[in-house]
């Protein structure tokens, strides 16, 4: 048997998936705010609350991705691994 420099490691690895878990609760949790906020016009008008709903929407979208990622490769589906989430 002939190791390889390539070995995949597929073990999760917990700082990366909270990383990604805390990225997509705190961004849906953003863009919900921020939504609340430019509808009812809280500081105004409704720029502070559209500016709030796309800085979630910006921590929403990685998260997702790579909480998909750490799904996809717990279930054990072709192609994904948690070595193609990035280390921290």
């Amino acid at each position: 048997m002939v190791d390889s420099p390539h070995v995949l490691l597929n073990k999760p690895s917990i700082k990366e998936i909270g990383l990604a878990v805390a990225l997509l609760v705190f961004g849906t949790l953003a863009i919900v705010i921020g939504s609340i906020m430019a509808y009812n016009r809280v500081g105004g008008d409704s720029a502070h609350g559209i500016f709030f709903a796309v800085l979630g929407s910006l921590m929403f979208l990685p998260g997702f991705y790579y909480t998909r990622i750490a799904y996809y490769a717990y279930k054990g589906y072709k192609g994904f691994s948690f070595s193609n989430i990035p280390p921290i």
